[in-house]
């Protein structure tokens, strides 16, 4: 929401957020409308790939290569009940998400435990990733409307997506992520970084792993999975993890993996494809 983050958040977690998101209209009216900017989207990628780290990036290669419908897809969302009722349940994921108190009182080899167990290895918070947007968004333009709810959900499920669909934060697993993304927010980000990743690996490893299968797989998983964002993640994180995939119809993955152990038997570090190396 426009203004401060955090007053927002509390106006959420003091049970004001019913009221207010009522009163917002769906689009601000001073929004842009998206456009093409590939030449930046380039110049984002190239720092991205000195430092994968580097999360201000991603939100500019984004930034300049829209969802252009996203838009109509989300005022097709919040305008069906239940799209109004998933925001007044689920005002803010990454409050949800953080909670591992009370996501570690779910059941063993739930969606939720695993999350846990993800966030908790790679040292990461759902917060840390809004802290990573805000700065990057610090000198942008904000907006007060009930489709900002719906865009902050992209981002805030895509840790998510990576205990969901089984791929790592390696630079492979991260390409696969944003590749399965494509289908489900189907911007042209998703598959620049994506193929450019792939790509990238190919030309400098000179390797006998299936990398561009694995990213074309990735795409077709996303592909037979509905939205995630539009799903009820409270819902889903109780569930046994392989449940949860069954119910979004996320099948397991192949290339991914022989990409791995093509890698290892080549004497390649996954986790460092595009570092020191």
């Amino acid at each position: 929401m426009a203004g401060d983050p955090a007053a927002s958040r509390a106006d959420w977690f003091a049970g004001e957020f019913a009221g207010r998101f009522a009163r917002l209209p769906l689009f601000d009216p001073a929004r842009e409308k998206p456009r093409l900017r590939p030449l930046v989207a380039y110049g984002h990628f190239r720092r991205l790939m000195r430092d994968k780290e580097n999360t201000a990036e991603v939100f500019g290669i984004f930034a300049a290569l829209p969802w252009r419908g996203g838009g109509q897809a989300g005022a097709a969302f919040l305008s069906r009940p239940e799209g109004r009722a998933l925001a007044m349940a689920e005002p803010w994921l990454p409050a949800l998400l953080d909670d591992h108190a009370a996501l570690r009182r779910l059941p063993a080899g739930s969606l939720g435990q695993a999350y846990c167990d993800f966030m908790e290895r790679e040292g990461l918070t759902a917060q840390g990733l809004v802290d990573e947007s805000e700065r990057f968004l610090a000198d942008r333009p904000r907006y007060d409307d009930q489709f900002q709810w719906y865009m902050s959900r992209l981002r805030d499920v895509h840790d998510l997506m990576h205990v969901l669909t089984g791929y790592g934060r390696d630079a492979l697993g991260e390409a696969c992520v944003l590749a399965f993304t494509y289908p489900q927010q189907p911007a042209l980000g998703h598959l620049f970084i994506a193929w450019m990743a792939a790509l990238q690996m190919k030309l400098r490893l000179r390797s006998r792993a299936p990398v561009l299968s694995a990213v074309g797989e990735a795409w077709r998983r996303g592909r037979a999975c509905p939205r995630l964002m539009e799903q009820s993640i409270r819902s889903l994180l109780p569930l046994p993890l392989d449940e949860a995939q069954r119910r979004l119809g996320i099948v397991p993955e192949h290339a991914y993996s022989r990409a791995h152990a093509v890698w290892r038997s080549e004497g390649i570090d996954p986790d460092d494809l595009l570092g020191s190396r």
